[in-house]
C-alpha cells in the first residue's frame, strides 16, 4: 500500500487520517509492504513509522517521482488523501494499481466528481459523517449511476484504537479522572491562520480552572510550568492539569468522562462527538467554520469564537445549564458515527481481492 497525503511545513490532518489507517492495516495484515510519501517539510517526517520517500515539497507537486514511485514499487493500492493530481492517479492505475482518493474539503470532492477522475479512482472516500458532508448531490448522483464507479463511502470518524496491553488507566496517566473540561486545541503543527489558537484555549482552560472547573489542557509543548504571564494571565490554577499529547486511546477516555469539550472544529470535534461529548467548537481555520455550523444545526455541538474570553463564557454558561449540556451528550451520542478505520480496512480487503 502506498499512502500519499498532502504534507508541508503546517497542518498535519491528512498525514494523521492516512498513518490511522496504514496503522491499523499493518495490524490486520501484518505482512503488508506499507510506504509514505511525503514533504520532507513536515515536521513529523523525521517520525513516520513506515517507509518514506521524502520530496521537497507536498506530493502533489511532484508527478514525475511519484509516478516513477509507482513504476518501481508496484503497489497493489495507492491512496491519495487530498493529494495527487490526474497523472499521478493514471500511474496509479496504469500500474494496475486500485485508487483510492480521500477528500476532506468541497474543493478535493469536486475533483474527485470530474469525468476523467472518476473512471481512474475505484474508491473515493468522504472523510467526514454525511451530516456535515452532505449526501451526494443530483449531479454527483448521475454521474456515479451512469459510470458505475467510483464506489463512495463516508468514512464518519477516525479514532485510532490501542492494544489493550498498551492501555493505562486515564485515572493513573492524568490524575483527574473525572475533569469538568477537556480542552483540545489539536491544529496540528500550527497552519499560519491559527498560529496563536493554542495560546487562546490555553488561557481559556486556566480560566475555566480558575473558576473553579477541574480543567484538563491537551495540546502541544505546553505544560503548566512551561506557561507565561502574557500567556495567561493570571497564574495557572491548581485545578488546570497539562499535557503535551495523549494516546488517542486514553484521549478518547477522557472525552467520555468529561462534561464538556472544548475542541478545534477538525477531527478533533468528531472524535468528542463521537465519544458522546457535549462539545463547544473553536474554528481555528477557514474551513471549520462550515463544519461547525453543521455540527451547531444539528444540536450536538455550541459555537464560540477563537477568544479566550467569548471561549470561557460559552464553557462556564454549558457547565451551569446541565439540562443543555446533557441534551447535547445525548445528541452525540444517538449520531452513532461509524468507525472509520473498519470501513477503511474493509474496503481495503474488498480491493485486494479483487487483484
Amino acid at each position: 500500500m502506498l499512502f500519499v497525503p498532502v504534507s508541508g511545513p503546517y497542518g498535519m490532518g491528512e498525514y494523521a487520517r492516512s498513518l490511522a489507517i496504514a496503522r491499523a492495516a499493518s495490524l490486520r495484515w501484518p505482512e503488508a509492504d506499507i510506504h509514505f510519501v511525503l514533504s520532507r517539510q513536515a515536521p513529523y517526517a523525521a517520525s513516520v513509522p513506515f517507509p518514506a520517500t521524502l520530496l521537497a515539497s507536498s506530493p502533489t507537486f511532484h508527478s514525475a517521482a511519484i509516478d516513477a514511485l509507482i513504476d518501481e514499487r508496484r503497489p497493489h493500492v495507492v491512496i491519495f488523501d487530498n493529494a495527487g493530481r490526474t497523472a499521478q492517479l493514471r500511474a496509479a492505475s496504469r500500474a494496475g494499481a486500485r485508487v483510492v482518493y480521500i477528500s476532506a474539503r468541497s474543493r478535493q470532492r469536486r475533483k474527485a466528481f470530474r469525468w476523467r477522475w472518476m473512471r481512474l479512482i475505484d474508491e473515493h472516500w468522504i472523510a467526514y459523517p454525511e451530516f456535515i458532508a452532505g449526501r451526494p448531490d443530483v449531479l454527483e448522483r448521475f454521474k456515479l449511476k451512469l459510470l458505475q464507479r467510483p464506489v463512495l463511502r463516508y468514512l464518519d470518524v477516525i479514532m485510532s484504537p490501542a492494544a489493550a496491553a498498551q492501555r493505562s488507566p486515564v485515572s493513573a496517566s492524568v490524575g483527574i479522572p473525572n475533569a469538568d473540561v477537556l480542552i483540545v486545541p489539536g491544529g496540528g503543527t500550527g497552519h499560519p491562520r491559527a498560529r496563536d489558537a493554542s495560546g487562546t484555549f490555553l488561557a481559556a482552560a486556566n480560566a475555566l480552572a480558575m473558576g473553579g472547573a477541574a480543567t484538563l489542557f491537551v495540546g502541544p509543548a505546553v505544560s503548566p510550568s512551561a506557561v507565561s504571564p502574557s500567556a495567561v494571565s493570571p497564574p495557572v490554577s491548581p485545578l488546570l492539569r497539562c499535557f503535551d499529547s495523549l494516546p488517542q486511546s486514553e484521549l478518547a477516555d477522557l472525552m467520555r468522562a468529561a462534561r464538556i469539550v472544548i475542541a478545534n472544529g477538525g477531527s478533533t470535534l468528531l472524535q468528542a462527538i463521537a465519544c458522546g461529548a457535549a462539545c463547544v467548537a473553536v474554528p481555528i481555520a477557514h474551513d471549520q467554520h462550515e463544519r461547525i455550523k453543521r455540527c451547531v444545526d444539528a444540536g450536538v455541538a455550541v459555537a464560540a469564537k477563537l477568544d479566550a474570553a467569548a471561549m470561557t463564557q460559552t464553557a462556564g454558561s454549558l457547565l451551569r445549564d446541565e439540562a443543555h449540556r446533557a441534551a447535547l451528550a445525548q445528541r452525540a451520542s444517538g449520531l452513532g458515527l461509524a468507525d472509520g478505520l473498519e470501513i477503511a480496512l474493509e474496503a481495503l480487503s474488498r480491493l485486494l481481492e479483487s487483484k
